[in-house]
């Protein structure tokens, strides 16, 4: 099976259309969006209208905690990602709100477990970005390969039983291996806010049964969504991240 996997899209719409558009020509079977569909980003209500419709064709999609601020108000995050949450807050409608609200924290699909944060206490949003916490999220399940975001960094950590994981860093649009013996944690990139200084958008293809996931990237116009982001007020470092990848 043939998976794409967009995770952290925050309220992008340039990278969310490009995104979207290079996972059609791709033909997946299916497509699974990792959470944060919101924060950050100038057009929250267009992308949660777009995820309404991808669900409603028949993609997994699964609550990140900038969802969950934008439906229950925020908490823990720093100044500019507070802000910008109160923002999306206001802009979504009931219906909105209620769909991302509604989503599961984790979902499972073809033996892979889908989860935003970290398969160790999903609700906690711990980050898996080294070893010792992709060896916890591995720990909290019995699937053989976890699939997160988070993190906005693209990583792979591989697993055999008594021994510490190893990272490996992807190569943009090369496949890279999954091996049989070992189990993994699959960090994908953002779609959104990529922050590995790379600023194309950042999607994932796994495949199951030829066991390889590939980082895809996708430049997009980050001048037009940072010139959005100004226009509404918000901070303007989230659009000057957004040309710079961090």
């Amino acid at each position: 099976m043939r998976i794409a996997i967009l995770s952290d899209i925050h309220a992008n719409r340039e990278a969310f259309e490009a995104v979207l558009a290079a996972v059609r020509r791709l033909e997946p079977d299916r497509l699974v969006l990792l959470g944060d569909i919101v924060g950050y980003g100038p057009e929250p209500g267009f992308c949660v209208d777009a995820a309404r419709e991808l669900v409603a064709a028949g993609a997994i999609s699964i609550r990140g905690n900038h969802d969950e601020a934008a439906v229950h108000g925020p908490s823990g995050m720093t100044p500019n990602a507070h802000e910008a949450a109160l923002w999306t807050r206001a802009q979504l409608s009931a219906e909105q709100s209620a769909f991302l609200g509604d989503l599961p924290l984790a979902a499972e699909l073809d033996g892979t477990l889908f989860v935003h944060a970290s398969a160790r206490d999903p609700a906690a949003w711990h980050y898996v970005r080294d070893l010792k916490s992709a060896d916890a999220c591995l720990a909290a399940t019995e699937a053989r390969t976890v699939v997160c975001g988070h993190t906005h960094l693209p990583t792979i950590f591989y697993a055999r039983a008594g021994r510490e994981p190893v990272a490996f860093i992807p190569l943009r649009n090369v496949a890279a291996p999954l091996s049989a013996v070992h189990r993994h944690v699959v960090v994908v990139g953002a779609v959104g806010q990529p922050r590995d200084g790379d600023p194309a958008a950042c999607f994932a293809l796994l495949d199951t049964q030829a066991r390889e996931v590939t980082m895809v990237r996708v430049p997009y116009d980050t001048q037009e969504t940072a010139r959005k982001i100004k226009a509404a007020g918000l901070p303007d470092w989230l659009g000057l991240r957004l040309q710079i990848g961090r």
